[in-house]
């Protein structure tokens, strides 16, 4: 009988992933990753997925369904991978995606290192997105459901752990999924969807990283492209490019943030079309599709989680960089974000951070 080790979070999701693969006939262990405390981000107990209430939850599907179940701490693996690094951005003018450092650093390398010990065969999420094995080959695809796809956050995943990966949910729409639960009596199964990053639940993200660092951010000249100053700024903490609201100017018309110079401490801006760009650079790029990729080709590409792909030109650089050419111009191109490249039949080719 083959070994998996459930990740729940104490969602629905999770949590019916989990019984599916009780139902498939896998040995299986819920585990919960305890990844920070509440008192260090300075977020109320009960506003966090880490909650005792989550944990609780968890524990109480796992008991239900008849498995072991326990709570690993990687709050020093979270810290140094995914918070440290979410703190670096923001203070050098970029918005990170900590959601995509937590895939590739603590899902899928710390819990996925800590289910080999284990002897478990696989890691299963309640992630939406379905892997594909061709040719020999593992693959990644979009979810069956549009709405909750989730293939854009994963696409760091290499062969080794998508070969050792399960996301039973790649093929069901979420109504499913919560008709299961309420089927099963689950005490999750109307408990709503988590919607913000877990150490940032009200969405203050720099009250977050100010509590976390402890740094009060410098003001600064918000200017307009020809280098006109036109008011002061808060700390550049507390803009992202394409930002509208906040910025604090009485102006004749919207103004946008179209740049942020953390070397100057300045925040540009201008109109609407100023943000609009057809090419980006992506580093730290990930090939699924490919060990070795061609060095241009077309693609679809999808600059933020939840935003159509838009069809593209790629070409690899000599250094490895991926530059990415758009058929028509897109909207707030934003350093730290992920580029992530799909074909035709919705398969995720590689993705990367937009540099």
């Amino acid at each position: 009988m083959s070994k998996a080790l459930i990740a729940m979070s104490g969602g629905v999701d999770s949590s019916v992933a989990a019984y599916l693969m009780k139902q498939a006939g896998y040995d299986c262990i819920g585990v919960t990753m305890r990844l920070f405390t509440n008192e260090e981000a300075a977020i109320p107990r009960e506003k966090s997925c880490c909650s005792v209430e989550d944990t609780e939850d968890a524990r109480a599907v796992a008991f239900k369904l008849g498995f072991p179940y326990y709570v690993f701490n990687f709050t020093d693996d979270f810290r140094a991978k995914v918070i440290d690094p979410f703190i670096r951005a923001y203070e050098t003018g970029r918005t990170p995606n900590p959601c995509i450092d937590c895939n590739r650093y603590l899902k899928f390398e710390s819990l996925y290192r800590r289910a080999q010990a284990l002897d478990c065969d696989y890691i299963v999420t309640g992630h939406y997105a379905s892997i594909e094995e061709k040719n020999g080959r593992m693959l990644l695809k979009k979810a069956a459901d549009p709405s909750k796809d989730q293939s854009y956050v994963l696409y760091s995943l290499t062969q080794e752990q998508l070969r050792h990966t399960v996301f039973p949910l790649g093929n069901m729409q979420k109504t499913e999924t919560r008709d299961i639960a309420a089927r099963l009596g689950l005490i999750n199964a109307d408990k709503k969807d988590s919607q913000d990053i877990c150490f940032v639940p009200d969405g203050d993200y720099a009250a977050v990283l100010q509590n976390l660092t402890g740094k009060i951010y410098p003001e600064g000249d918000i200017k307009d492209k020809n280098g006109n100053i036109l008011g002061r700024h808060h700390g550049i903490i507390h803009y992202t490019m394409g930002q509208r609201r906040g910025i604090g100017l009485a102006m004749p018309e919207p103004v946008y943030v179209t740049g942020i110079l953390p070397e100057e401490n300045t925040i540009i801006v201008g109109s609407d079309e100023d943000l609009f760009t057809r090419e980006l650079f992506a580093e730290d790029f990930n090939w699924i599709a490919y060990d070795t990729p061609p060095k241009n080709l077309r693609a679809k590409a999808r600059i933020r989680y939840k935003q159509a792909e838009k069809d593209a030109t790629v070409n690899v650089t000599a250094d490895g960089r991926v530059h990415i050419v758009f058929d028509t111009p897109v909207r707030a191109v934003t350093k730290g974000q992920a580029a992530v490249l799909y074909d035709d039949g919705g398969y995720v080719l590689g993705g990367g951070t937009i540099c």
